[in-house]
């Protein structure tokens, strides 16, 4: 049975006819940029994360980069981040001339080693930007009180963990400000490129909004040096129906990861690990296995799907080569990055795909 790592396909038919009129209904307005779309899923983003802004975005890279302006972040200063995640964490600390410094992993939930980020902070960290990776919060509590001893600002990266909690409450709303992505393979997805900013602090909030509209607050009256990074109307528009049915898909991604854990329990593949204080929303499905590079292989041969999320971690990157960092130096990141690999993982799984998929990987083990 070929089962797609995502299959969007089968989500829209699902939603098809109200996703269509939402569509339609922005190109009747024939508003197309900062219209009533976008302005609803921010006041609905915000609301359902308990905070006082939420400001749209482009994609979650600027999302990203806009935060660390907001945030003071300056040429020279540090940022202490993960390595292990997507090269965006990074790129958006050098798009402000900032630092990045990693801080190596937790080998079994992925996301930073809280106890390794103290001894990292100098006189010119600014700001720690926690990845939850794969949808699973990271160590927030500790983490924040870390940051609250320095004085340094707080940046969640919620790329793959919208509707994931902490302690009881959402990622996003723990930090400073927290970043979304609404890549379409999400699990709150566009139908292109978008993102969004939270936050708490009104005065954050209203730089983000000049930031993102060339520095303006005043039509045609600039006062900084902005960007074109507005999240669009038909991308709202789609947004807005899907974020009535964010829960329903989380709980669905949940359901699907335990059915995988029962189905895979073998020997020699290491299913995901909750952390008990979090809930974990399943934006991959990611086990470990020792072998990992000969049973892709094998699993490519049988047409199964399958992706290594991330297959070279950021330290080694030649982008960041300048940073003088060698193998061995994080050795919990890179053991992982030679070991994960990500299931097919999306609301509309059936058992009879999962358990065709986990039969598969067992078998190629």
């Amino acid at each position: 049975m070929s089962v797609p790592m995502v299959d969007l396909k089968i989500q829209y038919e699902a939603i098809k006819n109200e996703i269509n009129d939402a569509v339609l209904s922005v190109m009747q307005s024939t508003t197309f940029i900062l219209g009533p779309q976008g302005k609803a899923l921010e006041q609905s983003v915000a609301a359902y994360h308990g905070v006082q802004h939420a400001v749209g975005v482009g994609s979650g890279t600027d999302a990203l980069h806009l935060a660390l302006l907001a945030a003071g972040v300056k040429r020279g200063d540090e940022v202490i981040t993960t390595p292990f995640t997507f090269i965006a964490t990074a790129e958006a600390i050098s798009y402000v001339g900032g630092i990045p410094v990693f801080v190596d992993i937790r080998p079994d939930t992925f996301n930073i080693d809280i106890t390794k980020i103290e001894k990292k902070i100098t006189k010119k960290t600014k700001a720690i930007i926690p990845v939850h990776l794969y949808g699973q919060p990271a160590d927030m509590g500790p983490l924040m009180a870390i940051a609250g001893k320095h004085g340094l600002k707080v940046i969640e990266d919620c790329a793959q963990s919208f509707g994931a909690e902490y302690r009881g409450k959402k990622t996003g709303a723990l930090g400073d400000l927290g970043c979304f992505s609404f890549f379409p393979s999400k699990n709150l997805g566009a139908y292109g490129d978008g993102g969004m900013v939270i936050t708490d602090d009104a005065k954050m909030a209203g730089q983000l909004l000049s930031l993102r509209n060339h520095g303006s607050k005043v039509r045609y009256y600039h006062d900084e040096i902005g960007f074109n990074t507005r999240l669009d109307e038909m991308q709202a528009a789609v947004l807005n129906v899907k974020l009535k049915r964010i829960d329903e898909y989380n709980a669905n991604r949940k359901k699907n990861a335990l059915l995988y854990n029962k189905h895979l329990s073998a020997s020699g593949i290491q299913t995901p690990v909750e952390s008990g204080d979090g809930t974990h929303v399943y934006h991959q499905y990611t086990v470990r296995i020792k072998n990992r590079d000969a049973v892709k292989q094998k699993l490519d041969a049988e047409k199964v799907s399958s992706m290594i999320y991330y297959p070279v971690p950021l330290h080694l990157q030649t982008a960041y080569k300048d940073l003088g960092m060698k193998p061995g130096s994080l050795p919990v990141s890179e053991q992982c990055a030679a070991e994960v690999l990500s299931l097919p993982m999306y609301p509309e799984l059936t058992e009879g795909q999962i358990k065709s998929v986990a039969e598969a990987v067992k078998k190629a083990v």
